[in-house]
Parts: structure tokens; sequence; C-alpha cells
């Protein structure tokens, strides 16, 4: 299952998606840091066809896990080269233009 939690902030729809299994950790590689925030992330839980649903209606998207970032990079919102993987964690922000 997928973490869904949709946000409003000035008027933009912010999708925050994790593979649900990574909600409440922290990672760690160098000078990066990601944390994993159950209060940013965690919303639904949802099958991964209904996060690529989800994605058609953000204007900004934060991802995090294997299996979130690869529906973004197979639904075409993603390219493989701007995602990023902190300790071994894949995640990539999207700003719709």
């Amino acid at each position: 299952m997928i973490a869904v939690k949709m946000h409003m902030s000035n008027g933009e729809a912010i999708l925050a998606a994790c593979d649900h299994e990574l909600l409440g950790l922290t990672f760690r590689e160098g000078r990066m840091r990601l944390h994993v925030s159950e209060r940013f992330y965690n919303g639904e839980a949802l099958p991964d066809e209904v996060l690529a649903e989800r994605m058609r209606s953000a204007s900004i998207m934060n991802l995090v896990g294997e299996r979130t970032v690869a529906i973004a990079v197979s639904e075409g919102y993603v390219d493989e080269a701007n995602v990023i993987v902190i300790d071994g964690v894949r995640h990539a922000q999207v700003v719709m233009g």
C-alpha cells in the first residue's frame, strides 16, 4: 500500500505519498536527511493504481519509496535521472508547470 495525503496551500494541490512501511522513519546520507513524517504523508492507505489517479489532480508532489517513485516514473511525471537516493531510499519532487 501507498500512504497518500493531499494538502492545499495557496491554491496548490500538494500530494505527499510514500511506501507505507517508510512512515515515521528518517534516512541520512552525508549532509542529506529525509524524514518521512506521519503528519505530512499519512492520510489514506491506497493501492498503486489509485495513487496514479490521484497524481493527475496534484500540482506539486513529494514522493518517497521504491514503489511510489516507480509509479511517478511510469506515469511520466518523473524522469529517472531526477530521482535522488538517500540511504537507499528513492525520493522525487514534482512541480507541474
